[in-house]
């Protein structure tokens, strides 16, 4: 049964439910990235909005250091978007039933090797702090592409700006008073699943947050391994069944 699940959940006929269930776990992972990034070198790394803003910042105060950290975080986020859509594009053309679940598992590997080496690297001056925030600029990159491939742009997990946003525009259907009057048309109803839906991405991101950084406190770099292994388990299956099926 959880084979048969984990092997759903990628499924490129995914179901509506199925995508939810994605996109919560998706958003726990990016959650708990992004507080320990920020534990680790004071930088959330998939906020590119903020990211790009102290472009603008620092461009203004001539730190020019820090501008071009700022453009290669951001850079490298869309580079891990431009990876995923490599990998799930040429993975679609060749009938692979794992075209979503192989960024997923590159991600995996990835947060493995940050986990392993990341207390290594960190004595390393001058170059742990840039490295870090490429890497996971990368990650969240390559994991916003997949989430946003699956769901038809209807499900971010890196982010939550406008996640945010839906769920305060169906609030507001919501609590919108329909009054019955002459030549009034369309009622005003919300969507309580995507309320749900918006809900559980905002709640999955916070708890993993919390956990992440607690995580991290407790244990350093190695906080990032069971991150490792929830992307392992939901996307190792489709991987091996193509590899079966060759």
């Amino acid at each position: 049964m959880p084979i048969k699940y984990a092997r759903s959940l990628t499924n490129p006929d995914i179901h509506v439910r199925n995508t939810r269930h994605l996109g919560f776990a998706l958003a726990f992972v990016a959650g708990a990235a992004n507080a320990g990034a920020f534990l680790a070198v004071k930088l959330y790394t998939s906020h590119m909005t903020g990211i790009i803003s102290s472009v603008a910042d620092n461009l203004a105060l001539e730190k020019f250091d820090l501008v071009w950290g700022a453009v290669g975080a951001v850079i490298s986020f869309m580079l891990g978007a431009m990876t995923s859509a490599i990998m799930i594009n040429y993975a679609r053309r060749r009938g692979l039933r794992s075209q979503f679940a192989l960024p997923l598992l590159l991600e995996a590997a990835l947060f493995l090797a940050f986990g392993l080496m990341g207390a290594t690297l960190a004595g390393v001056e001058g170059i742990f702090v840039p490295a870090t925030v490429t890497l996971l600029c990368f990650m969240m990159g390559l994991q916003n592409a997949v989430i946003t491939k699956i769901s038809g742009a209807v499900v971010r997990t890196t982010h939550l700006t406008g996640v945010v946003t839906d769920l305060g525009i169906e609030l507001g259907k919501l609590t919108y008073w329909n009054q019955s009057s002459p030549g009034e048309s369309g009622l005003v109803v919300a969507d309580r699943e995507r309320i749900a839906t918006l809900t559980f991405l905002v709640l999955s991101f916070l708890i993993g947050g919390v956990l992440g950084a607690l995580g991290f406190k407790q244990v350093g770099y190695l906080a990032t391994l069971p991150l490792a292994g929830l992307l392992i388990f939901l996307s190792v299956v489709p991987v091996v069944d193509d590899i079966r099926n060759r």
